[in-house]
């Protein structure tokens, strides 16, 4: 069992060794190594590094500009109690969305200045005239749907940044995509060019015909 734990071991620190040769060997020095390769190493290291750092600040920016939102749209409504004037049976039925089955009833209510209002809001189809329920309304006394909770604002929230972020990644990655595929193209053709020079004098030392 030692002996298969060393081994093992061994066989790690070698394929550890040959790994960070192949990620590294970009930034040592060799005489295979050209400026394009370090020109690439760097933006390999920019790519991930505005990658991971962008990605997380624009989520972060996104995250906290959804929470605003919705938090501005809790502070700018207020909950009451209205009171039906109809039965939901002679309201309009609502035949589709997350309300399907509910009834759009005329409701009253008195705002805290003392005037009164009136307005449609949805009821289960079993309320009757003169039984209450809860509405929104805003700053002007205009019924409005209920703003989402601080469960629901949290939640978005996270949705949204980790939208964001992933967006921001990708794009950053992308465009290191092409820059990197443009220093590849340009590469070939160095490669090329050489050959071009270089080839007609090897065929004659090897003796070829040039």
């Amino acid at each position: 069992m030692i002996g298969k734990s060393r081994g093992t071991a061994g066989r790690s620190r070698r394929s550890w060794s040959r790994l960070s040769r192949g990620c590294l060997w970009r930034w040592r020095r060799n005489p295979l190594r050209r400026h394009g390769d370090v020109v690439e190493a760097w933006i390999v290291l920019a790519v991930w590094a505005l990658a991971l750092v962008g990605g997380a600040l624009a989520g972060w920016a996104a995250g906290g500009a959804v929470d605003q939102r919705f938090a501005d749209r809790r502070a700018g409504v207020h909950a009451m109690a209205a009171e039906l004037t109809e039965n939901a049976t002679d309201g309009s039925l609502i035949a589709s969305g997350y309300d399907v089955g509910k009834a759009w009833v005329t409701v009253r209510w008195t705002a805290a200045d003392g005037s009164a209002h009136t307005g449609r809001a949805k009821a289960l189809p079993t309320a009757t005239a003169g039984s209450r329920l809860q509405v929104w309304a805003d700053r002007n006394e205009r019924l409005v749907s209920a703003p989402p909770s601080i469960a629901e604002s949290t939640f978005s929230a996270v949705m949204g940044g980790a939208l964001a972020a992933q967006l921001t990644g990708t794009a950053v990655w992308g465009a290191g995509w092409l820059l990197r595929r443009r220093i590849f193209e340009q590469r070939l053709a160095d490669w090329d060019a050489e050959w071009q020079r270089v080839g007609p004098q090897w065929r004659n030392l090897s003796g070829g015909k040039g």
